[in-house]
């Protein structure tokens, strides 16, 4: 069976790497996507039901492909943008091969370019892009065994309430997976507690304009890299419900209740760290220092944006952080279930390369590997705040077309002294 070859192989059929379809096409790059499952399959079956985008779709979106049919200030559901994902493939003629798995990529020893296993034959490579994507791996801490007599899932598994088995909720992590969730699940009636760690937590909207706006004119979606000491520190904003601010005084006062970081389970009971009033007055002051920072910017640029004084109105304390619970038995509350928010981790096992730090980490600058021909996209801070968002990653996606384009114009140079042009440029 003949070996297929080409110049470069796209890993992942998700917003990632169909954004860089386009780009590419645009440098004639010739070049190939390989996705396991179907293009944008994480949007369709590893969210919950009524999950929406966190943004409004005027600014989560592609930069040349609107959500048609949807109002600019819509929250869709989840099942639409994977079809709008598979809209802009279509529209940017995106060569993806679905259903072939990526077993493992290796460099020659010999020459430029990676011998590529996959669940179809060899592919031989001169270039290869990751688009594997930031959430590939759910993790759940190993706090309690899987013979507790509670069922655990990770927020990935969790699809609406009628899925769990009747009786309380216990939901670990704050982030906007974590809130929402408990959210949803209050709502439909359940007892929920919720373990809330460090946080930032932005106004949905303020003074008529939605938060994205703001860190667009603050220039906040484009900060290189996160603050010292807040790199753990996840986001809660929601655009469920038509879009409202993730406030956990306003949830303790419809019923969740708040507790600190999850720390070990003993004898049917999870212990839980004294730092909830921390936690959420962290989140507290984050949310207040934008709107501080909103109001400057107003001033400063003299917009006629009306004050909403609403916005700075604070829900009262609750008991839960009054009082904080340090430790809760499953069985005298009736939990039954535990969800856990807790993220994911990424895994390059497949790439036999001397490419990531002692962490499993990948080493680059701008998704631009330290191995020849190898390059990342779709990485949280990958170049900016806003790179695992579809307009963020499309932005990161031209810069790496952009550097494969310069890399091909090096090697087609013939010695002779004349300029490279796309390197030159």
């Amino acid at each position: 069976m003949p070996v297929e070859k080409i110049d470069t192989l796209v890993v992942g059929a998700g917003q990632a790497g169909i954004a860089l379809c386009e780009h590419l096409g645009q440098q004639d790059v010739p070049f190939l996507v390989l996705e396991k499952s179907r293009i944008a399959e994480a949007w369709r079956t590893s969210r919950w039901d009524a999950l929406v985008t966190n943004g409004p779709v005027w600014h989560d979106r592609f930069p040349n492909l609107e959500f048609n049919g949807n109002a600019p200030d819509e929250f869709v559901g989840k099942d639409r943008v994977a079809d709008y994902i598979e809209e802009y493939a279509d529209m940017v003629n995106a060569p993806v091969r679905t259903g072939v798995e990526v077993l493992s990529a290796e460099p020659f020893k010999d020459r430029a370019g990676f011998r590529v296993e996959t669940s179809d034959g060899v592919i031989e490579a001169t270039r290869i892009v990751s688009a594997t994507g930031a959430f590939q791996h759910p993790v759940i801490p190993s706090i309690i065994k899987n013979d507790a007599g509670v069922e655990q899932m990770h927020s990935q598994s969790y699809r609406n309430p009628d899925q769990l088995a009747e009786g309380a909720v216990m939901v670990v992590g704050a982030g906007s997976s974590g809130a929402q969730i408990a959210d949803e699940l209050n709502r439909a009636g359940r007892k929920v507690f919720l373990s809330v760690g460090p946080h930032d937590r932005p106004p949905r909207r303020y003074r008529g304009r939605d938060f994205v706006w703001w860190l667009g004119v603050l220039g906040l979606w484009d900060m290189a890299a996160q603050k010292p000491g807040t790199e753990h520190v996840t986001i809660s904003v929601s655009g469920a419900y038509g879009g409202r601010t993730m406030d956990f005084r306003r949830l303790a006062s419809e019923g969740v209740t708040l507790l600190g970081r999850t720390e070990t389970y003993q004898n049917g009971a999870l212990t839980f760290a004294d730092d909830v009033r921390k936690n959420v007055d962290a989140g507290d002051d984050n949310y207040n220092k934008l709107l501080d920072d909103a109001d400057a910017y107003v001033d400063a640029m003299g917009l006629d944006l009306p004050l909403d004084p609403d916005a700075h109105q604070t829900w009262p304390d609750p008991d839960s952080l009054n009082n904080p619970i340090r430790s809760l038995d499953f069985a005298a509350e009736g939990i039954t279930t535990i969800i856990w928010a807790t993220g994911y981790k990424q895994d390059f096992s497949w790439l036999k390369v001397d490419a990531f730090d002692d962490k499993g980490a990948p080493i680059h600058q701008r998704g631009v590997s330290k191995e020849p021909g190898l390059y990342f996209l779709g990485l949280p801070w990958q170049s900016r705040r806003g790179s695992t968002f579809l307009w963020g990653v499309w932005h990161d996606a031209k810069f790496v077309a952009d550097q494969i384009a310069i890399q091909r114009a090096y090697a087609d140079y013939d010695g002779q002294a004349e300029v490279v042009k796309a390197a030159a440029e």
